[in-house]
């Protein structure tokens, strides 16, 4: 099959170079998520303060808006976190990330990871439902409890939603907790992508199956599902690393791969073919991650994150042709 190939266009959003900005937005710019409007693009993404007094991040979901004509020209940046954090004990007491809404007549729905904190490793999400009904200003939780979590064969970090609608089908792909381990002293999880299935967007119906199949074997870690329709078919791009030191050696870090399916259960995964890659230099030389792609007024466009897994913000890239 012929590669595609993404023209990358460069960093569009990073909070840290961003005068005055609010101490909730002090760095990171993670798991972009667009909302098309008449005239700007809506961007939600995920960002944090400084850490704690004991190195503890807690995360915050933000948007920008872009111009339409011009991604790269930022028109407005959210004032307030568009979600609050959850109440004391509760599934998101500790962050929102990352945020994936979809419009629904007047409403916007937003499906969200909610973190919370844990003893024997680091965290623990699950994944909750807001809506809003300003516009995608703010949002308000359905219920303090989450819409996605846990089961008997998904005992762990139900994360990473992705919500669409296709033939009047909510689907929601998102990540489930394979393991956690040891790696030199650090507690490290694998994850995998799986789906769920409702008729109304509160009512999930799971799949129960990895749905992308491992190029790394058993161990590798994959994220943030994305599917696009075009041309006949379901076409997703996600990203993946290897289990360990994937945060120092940039080859065991994020890629951003690719699979395609005529049903939205059955995928066949081809790497091969996705054409992005990390640059030689620069903030996304040592991983591309969390993509998120979408057509606008006839072309293709994907944000991805770069280093540090957005550390440094997110950026863009135009398809050149089209997905087949």
């Amino acid at each position: 099959m012929k590669m595609y190939k993404w023209i990358k266009k460069g960093v569009v959003f990073d909070p840290s170079t961003i005068e005055n900005r609010p101490l909730w937005m002090n760095q990171f710019a993670q798991a972009p998520n667009v909302i098309v409007f008449e005239k700007f693009v809506r961007v939600y993404f995920s960002c944090r303060p400084l850490p704690d007094k004991n190195e503890q991040y807690v995360s915050y979901s933000s948007f920008v808006d872009l111009n339409r004509e011009n991604l790269l020209e930022v028109i407005n940046i959210a004032t307030n976190p568009c979600l609050t954090l959850g109440n004391i004990g509760t599934f998101d007491e500790f962050g929102i990330y990352p945020v994936s809404a979809i419009r629904e007549g007047n409403e916007i729905l937003a499906y969200y990871g909610g973190w919370t904190r844990c003893e024997s490793v680091p965290f623990n999400v699950a994944i909750g439902f807001a809506k809003s009904t300003d516009g995608g200003h703010t949002f308000e939780r359905v219920g303090e409890g989450p819409i996605l979590s846990y089961s008997l064969d998904e005992p762990f970090v139900i994360a990473s939603p992705k919500i669409r609608k296709f033939h009047n089908i909510y689907y929601l792909s998102y990540i489930a907790g394979r393991k956690w381990f040891v790696d030199n002293g650090k507690k490290e999880i694998i994850y995998k992508i799986r789906m769920a299935t409702s008729q109304d967007g509160t009512n999930w119906r799971k799949i129960n199956k990895d749905i992308i199949s491992d190029k790394l074997g058993e161990d590798e870690a994959q994220a943030c599902p994305d599917i696009i329709f075009r041309n006949n078919k379901y076409h997703m791009f996600f990203c993946y690393r290897q289990a360990v030191d994937f945060r120092r050696n940039k080859t065991n870090s994020y890629r951003i791969g690719y699979a395609y399916s005529d049903d939205l259960i059955n995928w066949t995964r081809d790497d091969d073919k996705v054409g992005i890659d990390v640059s030689n230099n620069g903030w996304d030389s040592e991983m591309v991650a969390y993509p998120n792609v979408f057509e606008l007024d006839g072309k293709i466009y994907m944000f991805y994150l770069g280093n540090e897994v957005g550390k440094f913000g997110f950026g863009l890239a135009e398809l050149q042709g089209d997905l087949t």
